[in-house]
């Protein structure tokens, strides 16, 4: 599939910068390839790979660019225009145990045309109007209800995340970079309830707790598995490695070069 004049493109809300799907979304790659990953699995995505990225899930992206480019299409299915979407066609939304957070959608040529009609409005210098993006968005989605109808299930599941196991969700996710807010949502608690709940299970604030839990994957990887300091700190929820280094030397009184070259 050949895809040479459409350039990346966003139809609906903008996406969070933060390791956390808020909302659904279809992505479309067309150049340069990607790994996500999100604690449990890796997926990886090529030219003319398409899939819906869940809501509700944590996930962290690498991008490989080719030619020094890496073009997309996103359109976001957020929770107001699917409600909206139901006011029009009749969906039922009933129970699914696909827990993964990137479904992939099998090669489909309307999705493929669906893509090529956007190439006019995309040549850096036209947008869409609202209207006509709920229009396109509209099209997309029955476009993917009709050829994959077990969708339904995810896109109309309005519920918010249930409570559920705390220690193990925190154990199996601490490497991720978001908020206790995003934390305690995802474990179906209220941000106080999810502090008390932590303090009872680890015997410590859950922000002390991701710190030093860090911390410590950091020193085996440098130690055990000889890492670079600037190869991990990102996948270890730090923001920049001048705050990853401090708090390594505050915690083990030396600096992660240190242990890297020992």
């Amino acid at each position: 599939m050949k895809f040479n004049n459409l350039q990346s493109c966003h139809l609906g809300p903008e996406i969070s910068p933060e390791q956390f799907i808020p909302e659904h979304f279809f992505l479309f790659l067309l150049k340069g390839s990607m790994i996500s990953y999100d604690g449990y699995k890796h997926y990886r995505m090529n030219p003319g790979d398409y899939c819906i990225a869940r809501k509700n899930h944590l996930v962290r992206y690498t991008k490989y660019k080719d030619d020094g480019k890496f073009e997309k299409v996103i359109i976001t299915f957020d929770e107001p225009f699917l409600r909206k979407f139901l006011e029009r066609h009749s969906y039922t939304a009933g129970p699914t145990d696909n827990d993964n957070s990137f479904l992939f959608i099998k090669e489909d040529l309307l999705i493929e045309n669906f893509v090529r009609s956007l190439e006019p409005y995309y040549n850096g210098t036209e947008t869409l109007d609202d209207d006509f993006v709920d229009i396109k968005r509209e099209e997309l989605l029955m476009i993917l209800l009709k050829n994959n109808p077990d969708l339904k299930d995810i896109f109309f599941n309005f519920n918010i995340p249930h409570k559920i196991d705390l220690e193990h969700f925190m154990n199996q996710n601490y490497k991720f970079n978001i908020s206790l807010e995003r934390f305690a949502f995802m474990t179906g608690r209220s941000l106080s309830s999810f502090k008390r709940d932590f303090k009872m299970i680890f015997n410590m604030a859950p922000g002390k707790w991701l710190i030093k839990k860090r911390l410590q994957e950091a020193y085996f990887l440098l130690e055990k598995e000889d890492k670079k300091p600037s190869d991990i700190y990102i996948d270890l929820g730090f923001e920049d490695l001048s705050h990853f280094s401090f708090a390594f030397k505050k915690e083990f009184g030396v600096s992660p070069s240190e242990i890297a070259r020992a």
